[in-house]
């Protein structure tokens, strides 16, 4: 056989790598496309626009500058009651609230996959105890929970509020990647690598988690997005972040009066725009990310 030959059998044999998959994956869905671009360009806005703005001096009280409309006095998209530049609270509140949805979902996530795959691996009364805690800890009336704790604690700061809402928020994935451990554990591959004598956390977090892979990748732009929404819902009801600490939730919360809501949209509305793009955007992010993991299972 020609090395040509070879060559092309080789390149057909061999599964496409991660990266590859992906890619192909977003050039067929040119929804998930456009919608990774927009999320990165607004990322990208977020962040950096917030490296040259001032929190201080965004959240200043400006009386005589009370609710200008957008574009009056240089304010691109008006101010609030307190004369407060609606621009910078909607840059930095989006920044704040990005990275407590990111910092919620990646640390609910390790708690609830860790937890999930060593109760399914090894079963028996360690499955059974760690179950009965994530049972305890779900019965409990979370929300009610977090509302006394964020009522307690003194000096309430974003630091406070991820650490509560990580306490709560990853037992519904234990009990997720338990039960899909389960299944795995009782494939051949598991039982071939015990008989060659590979550790069980290798095993877990090397055989077993990759192919977890499509399910945590689903879990994991779910909880991104919900989360943003956790804060914001909280938030709006007067129990989320402090309100000299601007987020997407103090700005929607400004709609709770009927003037503002009503007359007054620019305060409100550029951040249920920002939040409702951004969730579409993540949904459809997904779904692309689902669908290469699908098939790099599929491929090998």
């Amino acid at each position: 056989m020609s090395k040509e030959n070879k060559k092309q059998t080789n390149t057909a044999s061999t599964p496409p790598g991660g990266f590859r998959v992906i890619s192909r994956e977003f050039l067929k869905d040119k929804v998930a496309l456009g919608s990774l671009i927009i999320l990165v360009t607004v990322l990208l806005t977020v962040f950096i626009g917030a490296l040259f703005l001032n929190q201080e001096e965004v959240m200043k009280v400006n009386l005589m500058g009370r609710y200008l409309p957008p574009g009056m006095d240089g304010h691109i998209l008006g101010t609030d009651e307190g004369g407060k530049d609606i621009f910078g609270q909607l840059i930095i509140g989006a920044r704040n609230s990005i990275i407590i949805g990111f910092s919620i979902t990646i640390i609910t996530s390790i708690i609830g996959v860790s937890v999930g795959i060593i109760s399914g691996y090894y079963g028996g009364r360690l499955d059974g105890f760690l179950m009965r805690v994530v049972d305890f800890i779900m019965i409990l009336p979370t929300l009610m929970m977090i509302i006394v704790f964020v009522t307690v604690i003194k000096n309430y700061t974003i630091f406070h509020f991820v650490a509560i809402m990580s306490v709560f928020y990853w037992t519904f994935k234990a009990r997720l990647f338990r039960t899909r451990t389960l299944s795995e554990s009782r494939l051949d591959y598991v039982s071939a690598s015990k008989t060659l004598g590979t550790s069980d956390l290798m095993i877990m977090f090397r055989e077993i988690l990759p192919n977890l892979s499509s399910l945590i990748i689903v879990n994991l732009t779910l909880n991104f997005a919900g989360n943003i929404g956790i804060e914001t819902s909280l938030t709006y009801l007067g129990f989320g972040l402090p309100s000299t600490v601007p987020s997407l939730g103090t700005l929607i919360s400004n709609a709770r009066n009927a003037d503002v809501l009503e007359n007054k949209t620019w305060i409100w509305l550029p951040a249920a725009i920002f939040i409702l793009v951004m969730m579409l955007c993540i949904n459809y992010i997904g779904q692309a990310f689902q669908r290469a993991a699908d098939a790099k299972q599929r491929l090998g």
